[in-house]
């Protein structure tokens, strides 16, 4: 029981001496003779860290109550939509803005165009195309033309309406596969760095080709039959 008694109190010290050692904060000697804490000493803010609500509140600003009843909500809503005045003006504005980034898409400025559009190949199809005839262009006013038919024809016309307009989509996929490997050919000689793959500047030129003339955008810059 002595030993006992003994081994913990010699723990007991040890202990002791350790937190003790611990507690004394390290000392530094300068040059001169100095002794001072070698660990640094932060000092405070002299203020408490304001919360978080209290912080972002003050960088938004003053917070205008709830409105009350429905009246008042509806009177704010329009004291913030501003005039009538205001309102019309501003929506001629947009009108006129919107019109104008149109016709200058229109006219082909780079700035304005769609991405699909945009770059010197792209404008070099769209000449090839509008210089040529295409008899896609065609399809769509045949098209209507037939379908307006096949409902007051007979039926026997409706056959033969239906045959004639598979034929047409026929002729159509002929010249679209011709056009794009012409296409294709001309670009290689033109741009022969050009990354665009062929399949699709063949279908682009394809889709420009099976519209009319009058509804192409950016409107054709060549006439039928210009040498390109």
């Amino acid at each position: 029981m002595n030993l006992l008694r003994r081994r913990r109190a010699d723990d007991t010290a040890s202990d002791a001496g350790n937190d003790t050692t611990d507690s004394v904060p390290d000392l530094v000697v300068d040059g001169d003779g100095t002794v001072r804490s070698g660990r640094a000493d932060t000092p405070g803010k002299g203020k408490p860290t304001p919360k978080r609500r209290d912080a972002q509140g003050r960088r938004r600003g003053p917070v205008a109550p709830a409105p009350l009843t429905a009246k008042e909500a509806r009177a704010r809503r329009k004291a913030q939509r501003g005039t009538r005045a205001d309102r019309k003006q501003a929506a001629t504005d947009r009108r006129q803005s919107a019109a104008e980034r149109r016709r200058l898409m229109m006219a082909g400025d780079e700035r304005y165009l769609l991405p699909k559009d945009k770059g010197p190949v792209k404008a070099y199809v769209r000449d090839i195309v509008d210089a040529r005839r295409n008899f896609a262009g065609l399809f769509m006013p045949l098209a209507l033309g037939m379908v307006g038919m096949m409902f007051v024809g007979v039926p026997a016309m409706q056959y033969l309406i239906t045959l004639a307009m598979l034929i047409m989509m026929l002729f159509m996929v002929i010249e679209g596969l011709l056009l794009g490997r012409m296409v294709n050919k001309r670009v290689r000689e033109r741009f022969p760095d050009h990354t665009d793959r062929p399949l699709s500047l063949g279908f682009y030129a394809f889709m420009r080709a099976s519209q009319m003339r009058n509804m192409r955008a950016p409107k054709p810059r060549v006439k039928p039959g210009q040498a390109i």
